[in-house]
């Protein structure tokens, strides 16, 4: 399957979703979602994988165990492939990078790389991230982790319970074409240095170490 871009109807699709998150809606418009969403994005993420790897769609129904919002269906359409993810919804193209949902292991050893010398790498990459006009984002504790001082020059990557960047655009018609690839790969490669530092000093998750 080659890529040949998003269509207007991929945002279309899911502006009609946040107005109408419904079993009744998605299933008048289930063929709009695979033809126009989940076609693209698996032709996308082909074009892709044979620099960054396979990458996994996500599904599109929430979880709704846990949760008080019991809307079913989620208003994005992502795929990720190790640390890299890209996404779109109503508003456009979205494409990161980064530290998401670590577990509590990877947490602690996360914080521990950056209370040590791996942490001035991070800081360098991070700061070079926000130069080129990529956002920094993720979860934060709103003091700090116990044990850290209040001086210590990376406080404010300590604070950080998820860590990722991210960079996006508004749906225009160019994402109607194979200019999306170059776009996501472009962005990709400028995040290949975070998602890297993390494999390297946080690893994977705790259950795939046993």
């Amino acid at each position: 399957m080659t890529f040949t871009g998003v269509p207007d109807e991929a945002f279309e699709f899911y502006a009609g979703l946040l107005a109408d998150n419904s079993k009744s809606y998605w299933t008048a418009h289930r063929e709009t979602y695979e033809r126009c969403v989940r076609e693209p994005m698996t032709a996308l993420c082909a074009e892709l994988e044979a620099e960054f790897g396979p990458a996994k769609l996500f599904r599109p129904y929430r979880d709704l165990r846990f949760s008080p919002d019991k809307t079913p269906y989620k208003t994005h359409q992502g795929a990720h492939v190790g640390g890299f993810y890209v996404q779109i919804d109503a508003d456009g193209l979205m494409v990161a990078g980064g530290m998401y949902a670590p577990t509590p292991d990877q947490l602690r050893r996360y914080r521990a790389a950056v209370q040590g010398a791996p942490g001035g790498a991070l800081q360098e990459i991070v700061d070079e991230l926000r130069a080129r006009g990529m956002q920094i984002a993720g979860d934060r504790l709103k003091t700090r982790p116990r044990g850290v001082p209040a001086d210590h020059p990376r406080l404010e990557l300590l604070r950080h319970r998820s860590l990722y960047a991210h960079c996006g655009w508004p749906a225009d018609l160019w994402m109607g074409t194979p200019e999306v690839v170059d776009r996501v790969r472009e962005s990709w490669r400028r995040l290949r240095p975070l998602v890297e530092w993390g494999d390297a000093h946080i690893g994977p998750p705790d259950f795939t170490r046993r």
